[in-house]
């Protein structure tokens, strides 16, 4: 008994002891949270500090609370367009804000509109006569687009300039999936469409390259002329194509050749930087550090002028369709389709004015993409005016769900169009008979047990999804056909897959109008009837989780000390990961996405991060064969 007593006193003592443990890191993550909390009544007065450390995106995406907590680290931060542009135009008729200090040293990039977005806030600034500087060790492609729009651009005796432009690697699996036996079976409609052609065809087809080539020369057309608007002196051959030589020129210093160049105006350290800054906005009279100058920091400068709920009865609401589209509850920045009709139908009894869909994905799932359109064209039975404004993508499903919008914008940039759909589904039969493996099959009908993607497929069942396939196709074209007023034949001269920009899309009847978001609000409130400046607007989304908000709190300050500034060579290498990344991914992607997809793969060579998503909801009888199969 003595014995029991003692083991039953360790096993209480060890309940306590987890117990306190509990609490104790329950209210230190509270303390953390609160006390990283910016104070709203901290405005400073002088500079608008923009240290950009991270991406630009549409939306946010969330943080797993609970494994960042365990890693102790956060992933790389992202910053809402419309946060910062807010933000922006806030300080420029602020005037406790005497200038923007634009830190780029560890920024990311983003979206060529989304970047676009915020460096046209950046010029409205400027031109209110405040001045902009900016700051940076390696100036990437979109640092660049930021940099252009400041009055002066410094450069870090280490760094540099690396302009790379679109494009990229697309890796084709055929030879390999043959040589170790796989049967890739692809089911693609449009011949322009790209997304089955790496499991299908062992290069990449004339069709495909021809319509990737042209885009992506109309976005570096873009880009070029952006750059050379704000700085005509700009000399792109010098640090794309004659490098070598002009490297040479400048003794191999890259700074040097920034400036020579016509991309950055001064070289000089971040303490140079900062002493810089102090004489544009005053100095920090609370440190002594060479580098401090009077300043307020984006989070808490948005907490004191952070947009206030608007009270009145005349609202617009913004949803915002941001990343690889699935079935799912996924995101915010995964365009979860149950989440997003979700949002929809709840905010469907809220009297709103007008609905703005703000779309920024390269497709998903058809499903997907037709529950989120369905859920849209709820909206207009009601007589609600629905207004597409598409961002950096709005391609394949991205597409299938602007259809729902009585016009639709574009930005020149904008990846659109990619009307097509594939099906990919592979089968091991042949692996399995070089290994003495024999399949024999019992069936009531040709469809029992089938896809077998480990004995093959039946030709029942090979028919079945290209007729389904096909049939998508046909229903795709149809409901674009039915909104832009065409012709299905006339659609399908501009379909098959085919990747546009958006002034292309334009011109070719895809898209009503360039415009950023706030012509797409515009345009809603002149059609619903709001007289300007009577009307305010509500984005549909879910509260952020406070844990979540606890965790980053907690985690920002030691994730901001690692991040490390990046030289023009690592910021050219950085992408060898992802690279890797995106080869896993096309083979997950080939094994585990069940049914027909409406999915953009020419998209991923525009150079920006690409997201794919959990996609496992079924999608038609393709799908419906996959999971009885166990696909």
């Amino acid at each position: 008994m003595s014995f029991a007593r003692k083991v039953w006193r360790l096993l209480v003592g060890i309940k306590d002891a987890l117990a306190l443990a509990f609490f104790l890191l329950f209210f230190t993550l509270l303390f953390a949270a609160l006390s990283a909390r910016p104070n709203p009544g901290s405005v400073n007065e002088g500079a608008l500090l923009l240290k950009l450390d991270g991406s630009i995106v549409e939306e946010v995406a969330e943080i797993d609370p609970f494994s960042t907590l365990l890693s102790r680290s956060l992933p790389t931060r992202e910053y809402a367009a419309h946060e910062l542009v807010d933000a922006i135009d806030s300080a420029a008729e602020d005037d406790r804000i005497k200038a923007i200090a634009l830190d780029l040293t560890t920024f990311t990039g983003g979206g060529q509109v989304s970047v676009k977005d915020v460096a046209e806030a950046l010029a409205r600034f400027r031109a209110t006569g405040k001045p902009v500087s900016a700051y940076a060790l390696a100036y990437t492609d979109d640092a660049m687009m930021l940099a252009a729009q400041a009055n002066d651009v410094w450069v870090d005796p280490l760094g540099g300039v690396a302009i790379r432009g679109p494009g990229g690697t697309i890796l084709f699996y055929a030879d390999a999936l043959e040589r170790f036996g796989v049967n890739a079976h692809v089911y693609q409609v449009g011949d322009y469409k790209g997304a089955g052609e790496p499991y299908a065809n062992a290069a990449m087809s004339p069709e495909f390259r021809q319509n990737t080539e042209a885009y992506i020369g109309e976005l570096w057309d873009e880009y070029r002329a952006a750059i050379v608007k704000n700085r005509p002196e700009a000399d792109f051959d010098a640090i794309t194509t004659d490098i070598e030589a002009a490297l040479t020129a400048e003794d191999g210093d890259l700074a040097k050749l920034a400036l020579s160049a016509g991309f950055a105006d001064s070289i000089g350290t971040y303490a140079q930087w900062g002493a810089h800054m102090a004489e544009l906005a005053g100095k920090d009279q609370w440190s002594d550090h060479p580098a401090a100058f009077a300043h307020t920091e984006l989070d808490v400068y948005l907490a004191n002028t952070g947009s206030e709920e608007w009270a009145g009865d005349k609202t617009i609401g913004v949803v915002t369709i941001a990343g690889a589209i699935n079935d799912s509850e996924a995101g915010p920045g995964t365009a979860g389709a149950a989440r997003i009709e979700r949002l929809l139908d709840d905010a469907l009894d809220d009297d709103l004015a007008a609905l703005v869909v703000r779309i920024d994905s390269p497709g998903g799932t058809v499903t997907g993409s037709e529950t989120i359109r369905r859920a849209l064209m709820r909206y207009r039975d009601k007589k609600i005016p629905v207004v597409v404004s598409m961002a950096n993508y709005a391609a394949s499903g991205g597409y299938w769900i602007s259809t729902a919008g009585e016009r639709v914008f574009a930005e020149p940039e904008t990846v659109t169009g990619s009307i097509g759909v594939v099906l990919t589904v592979p089968s091991f039969e042949r692996l399995l008979q070089e290994y003495g493996v024999n399949p024999e099959r019992v069936a009531v009908t040709p469809l029992s047990g089938q896809p077998d993607v480990l004995g093959g497929f039946s030709p029942e069942v090979d028919a079945l999804m290209r007729i389904e396939t096909q049939s998508l196709y046909r229903r795709f074209t149809g409901l674009v056909a039915r909104a832009r007023k065409l012709s299905p034949a006339q659609i399908d001269q501009v379909a098959q897959g085919r990747v546009w920009t958006g002034g292309t899309a334009r011109q070719l009847g895809l898209v009503d109008q360039f415009g950023g978001l706030d012509d797409a609000l515009a345009y809603a409130a002149q059609q619903a009837g709001l007289e300007e400046g009577n009307w305010g607007v509500k984005r549909l989304a879910d509260p952020r989780d406070p844990f979540e908000a606890m965790v980053a709190g907690l985690l920002t300050g030691e994730a901001a000390e690692a991040r490390q500034p990046l030289t023009v060579s690592a910021a050219i290498a950085g992408d060898n990961g992802r690279m890797m990344a995106d080869m896993l991914r096309d083979l997950e992607q080939m094994v585990a996405t069940p049914g027909v997809q409406a999915r953009c793969l020419g998209c991923v060579i525009e150079g920006q991060p690409r997201k794919e998503a959990d996609t496992s909801a079924p999608v038609g009888w393709s799908a419906v064969l996959n999971l009885l199969s166990g696909h």
